[in-house]
């Protein structure tokens, strides 16, 4: 076998099929960037002499982490109205008197591409150093063309500058801009006619996102807008189900979502068309405990129907200023209670799903990317079980350890 690298004497926790994939003494053989073997150490392929070799100590080697679902791009940030909402404000009360998302629009519309790039490392170096080898960043807090084209422009730089994997996701309609106040419709049409054509003459979005809501769109401007989108070639994905239920699950499923996220007031309806579209729920609990939300998302109905289960840090300004996913599984397992296996499949294997790159990364099986986290646990249940701790030994991207 030609290969570059092996990483012996290591427990894998492979996440093909359905649970962890656990394999107790094994090995990840990788050539030319992609996994060539990942199994048992006494079934490696032979003939390896004379490449890199590492003998990993016993650690536990699981795929590098996918942070499926953040707005990692902005201007400014809110810590004054996370004051407020400790004085007894709401996120709503916050959005409607034009704070929330549109305060954000304006740092970001006055910020320059290098601006957003130079604010955005820190919080991309955070992720990385937890083990994050793919990421996917948003745009909606630009909501004109020129600064949805300038953040998702940010957003592709990023991935020149550190060795990580970054999927771009055009989300114009994530608020209604102030020059469109009260003409909610008309702005979709914006979106359509004028944003999304310019973002695909660069090719800045690998998708399209909404936010279905009282406060943002209804499900019919969501319909348009994801009709328009496929039309295009893009695939879609929604923020449902947030604040109230306005069917945004099933909204997405209809039109084959590749997820659909937040979901706190999905009703098993919407849970068992998702499933049967193969839409991921993307679950968010930095953002269900920053707002503290008593609404739970209904995990046991997901469960019911067979709904694919990603969790995401939803790093973003306003409601969830998290880059920890070890955190955010903490978080999944306590305030959700979501299983060991259900929280590290969200963040490898169903995140990977969400973004349509099950193909390619996720799980460690032969021919995907070789995108590896190897941790120094005694099991993989410490990575959900530890809170503000960093067991991370080693970020390897692509075979190289980085």
């Amino acid at each position: 076998m030609t290969a570059d690298h092996v990483f012996r004497n290591a427990r894998l926790v492979t996440m093909a099929g359905e649970g962890m994939g656990a394999i107790e003494r094994g090995a990840v053989v990788v050539a030319g960037g992609r996994i060539a073997y990942a199994g048992p150490d006494s079934e490696c392929p032979t003939g390896l002499s004379g490449i890199e070799s590492t003998d990993c100590e016993g650690r536990v080697i699981t795929p590098g982490l996918i942070d499926c679902h953040t707005h990692l791009v902005f201007g400014g940030n809110r810590a004054r109205e996370f004051e407020m909402r400790l004085d007894g404000a709401s996120y709503e009360e916050i959005a409607r008197a034009g704070g929330g998302i549109l305060s954000t629009v304006r740092a970001t519309r006055a910020a320059s591409e290098d601006d957003l790039v130079a604010s955005a490392l820190p919080r991309l170096d955070a992720l990385l150093a937890e083990g994050v080898t793919t990421i996917e960043i948003k745009s909606g807090y630009g909501l004109t063309v020129a600064d949805e084209v300038k953040t998702l422009r940010a957003a592709r730089k990023l991935r020149t500058m550190r060795p990580v994997s970054v999927t771009t996701t055009a989300l114009g309609a994530h608020a209604i801009p102030p020059e469109f106040a009260g003409r909610s419709a008309d702005y979709i049409a914006h979106v359509i006619n004028e944003q999304l054509p310019a973002l695909a003459a660069e090719n800045l979005a690998d998708a399209v996102d909404a936010f279905c809501e009282g406060i943002a769109f209804s499900p019919d401007e969501v319909d348009r807008l994801f009709t328009a989108a496929r039309s295009l070639g893009l695939p879609v994905k929604l923020h449902a189900d947030q604040l109230s239920n306005l069917h945004g699950a099933a909204l997405a499923a209809k039109h084959g979502a590749l997820s659909a996220d937040h979901l706190e007031y999905t009703d098993a309806e919407g849970a068992a068309a998702m499933a049967k579209a193969g839409t991921v729920a993307v679950l968010l609990p930095g953002a269900f405990y920053f707002l503290r939300e008593k609404q739970l998302p209904p995990i046991a109905a997901f469960r019911a129907a067979g709904t694919r289960m990603a969790l995401a840090t939803d790093c973003n300004p306003g409601s969830s200023p998290l880059t920890s996913p070890l955190l955010t599984m903490n978080m999944a397992a306590t305030l959700f209670r979501m299983t060991v296996s259900e929280c590290l499949a969200g963040f490898t294997r169903e995140a990977a799903r969400a973004l349509g790159k099950l193909g390619e990364t996720g799980t460690l099986e032969v021919g995907k990317w070789a995108d590896l986290a190897i941790w120094s646990v005694e099991s993989p249940a410490e990575l959900v079980y530890r809170m503000g701790f960093n067991p991370l030994h080693a970020r390897i991207w692509r075979g190289k350890p980085c």
